[in-house]
């Protein structure tokens, strides 16, 4: 591939590169700016949002998932269609936004999604796929292009897949080392990673390839990319309640609490009512665990409405602690 790549802050990455995966109703734009100011990795990802829906009469509704602060960057918006012009339409709208990249979600198996030729789905349809890219890249000519996808839909496609999307002259890769059929039911396929990154060494030797799946932690992360040649790692599930993952410093009972209170009033303040307040419960879960006294707190954090509650309770706890 001779196109030259638009590498944009990519190429000016350290290595390796250790990003925050784009998760819906999780990497909303307070818990990313929670985990940049307590330890920020080298790119964070926003929520993946509908380019169908910003392209339409419901944008006013999915701004509030492109929203960003300055301590975030560099910060790349994720969207998800299967329609070339909307998808066009919705990078555009993203540049004009501020973000400094574009990346396309072709691995999501939500069947909603699917349903309209998103996500996955792209899997099956390698020309649709360059299409949307190439409609990307005609919305935001100034910003690198990225994708995130799986390794095929129900069987390993790497040999087929992987260089479809390489020949479209990409900022970065990310693959989730699994095929949709197995969702996260299996363990990441790691082994495979070489091969891949052998493929855009012969193919588009300045992309980018992270790989995503299973990894725990910076260390595990260090690990896995020195095994596998690849440039770096997303971590995605090893986020929840852990804002200084990317610090690699252990908080204590107390200070994790206290982030909680924190996280739940900044998220009442800044998405509400735009979000549902009930989306923080699967935070209390992640925060609130590994510690005597953790479920019964927990028990009584599912009761809370919004976050006065939350204060109160983990306060009443914090006492408990200092008898």
């Amino acid at each position: 591939m001779n196109e030259k790549i638009n590498m944009g802050f990519w190429g000016r990455l350290p290595k390796p590169i250790f990003a925050l995966a784009p998760m819906a109703d999780v990497t909303d734009c307070v818990f990313r700016r929670l985990i940049a100011e307590s330890g920020k990795p080298a790119v964070m990802f926003t929520e993946f949002v509908s380019a169908d829906g910003l392209m339409s009469q419901g944008r006013k509704n999915l701004l509030v998932d492109l929203r960003f602060s300055e301590v975030e960057r560099p910060v790349v918006a994720q969207l998800f269609s299967g329609n070339p012009e909307k998808m066009e339409g919705a990078s555009r709208l993203a540049a004009e936004l501020g973000f400094d990249g574009i990346d396309i979600n072709m691995g999501c198996p939500d069947r909603s999604i699917e349903k309209s030729g998103a996500g996955a789905a792209l899997i099956k349809d390698p020309k649709l796929a360059k299409e949307i890219i190439r409609a990307a890249k005609r919305g935001t000519p100034n910003l690198p292009i990225s994708i995130k996808t799986r390794i095929g839909y129900k069987k390993n496609e790497i040999e087929t897949w992987i260089p479809t999307l390489l020949e479209e002259g990409l900022a970065a890769l990310t693959i989730h080392l699994r095929t949709r059929a197995e969702m996260s039911d299996v363990p990441a396929h790691w082994e495979f990673m070489p091969g891949i990154v052998a493929l855009r060494d012969k193919i588009s030797p300045q992309t980018l390839i992270l790989g995503n799946g299973d990894v725990e932690n910076l260390e595990d992360a260090r690990g896995k990319i020195a095994m596998s040649g690849t440039d770096g790692a997303m971590l995605g599930r090893a986020i929840f309640g852990n804002p200084w993952l990317f610090a690699e410093r252990d908080p204590s009972i107390s200070e994790k609490l206290l982030m909680l209170i924190e996280h739940a009033r900044r998220y009442e303040k800044e998405l509400l009512p735009h979000k549902n307040f009930a989306i923080m419960k699967k935070h209390f879960k992640a925060y609130v665990n590994g510690f005597d006294g953790a479920k019964e707190l927990r028990t009584r954090l599912m009761e809370a409405s919004d976050a006065k509650a939350v204060s109160l309770e983990i306060d009443r706890f914090l006492e408990t602690l200092k008898v």
